[in-house]
C-alpha cells in the first residue's frame, strides 16, 4: 500500500491557465489599455527596382515619427504623448497617455540610401527603399592588372 499526502485544495485547470496567462502577459494586456504601441506590424515586399516597407501605426501623425540611418541600420522611432485636463467647478480631471516604439532594419549594400523616401497615410508609414543600379554593383571577384 502506498501512502499519499492528502491535498484538499487543487486549482482547476482553467484557474491554472488563467494564472499562467497573467504572468506571461504585459501590463496593458491585463488592464486593457489600447493606447500602448509596443511593436507595430511590418510588411516588407521586394519589387524589381525597390523594396516597400509598410509599418502599421494608427492614431499617430507624421510629426510623431523619426527615421534615421545609423551605421548599417534604418531606425524608425515614434513617440506619442496625450494630456487632457478638464476643470468643472471644484473638480479637475487629468488624463494622459504615452506610447512609443523603436524598430530597426539592417540595410545591405543593395539599397540606395540617398533615395529612401517615406510617407504616412491612413495609419500606415510607407517607406520606399530603392535598389542600386546594376552598374554600381561590384562583382564577387576582381582581377588587378600588374603594370
Amino acid at each position: 500500500m502506498n501512502i499519499t499526502k492528502f491535498n484538499p485544495v487543487q486549482p482547476s485547470d482553467s484557474l491554472g491557465k488563467w494564472i499562467d496567462n497573467l504572468f506571461h502577459s504585459t501590463l496593458s494586456d491585463v488592464i486593457g489599455s489600447d493606447n500602448t504601441v509596443s511593436s507595430p506590424s511590418v510588411n516588407i515586399v521586394e519589387h524589381e527596382k525597390h523594396y516597400m516597407l509598410d509599418l502599421a501605426a494608427p492614431g499617430m501623425s507624421k510629426q510623431d515619427f523619426s527615421i534615421s540611418i545609423e551605421q548599417d541600420h534604418l531606425v524608425i522611432t515614434a513617440e506619442k504623448k496625450t494630456e487632457n485636463e478638464e476643470t468643472e467647478g471644484r473638480f479637475t480631471r487629468r488624463e494622459f497617455s504615452y506610447g512609443s516604439f523603436k524598430r530597426s532594419f539592417h540595410l545591405d549594400d543593395k539599397i540606395n540610401r540617398d533615395g529612401i523616401a517615406a510617407t504616412y497615410e491612413d495609419g500606415v508609414l510607407k517607406l520606399t527603399l530603392p535598389k542600386k543600379e546594376e552598374a554600381e554593383k561590384r562583382s564577387a571577384s576582381q582581377t588587378i592588372e600588374i603594370q
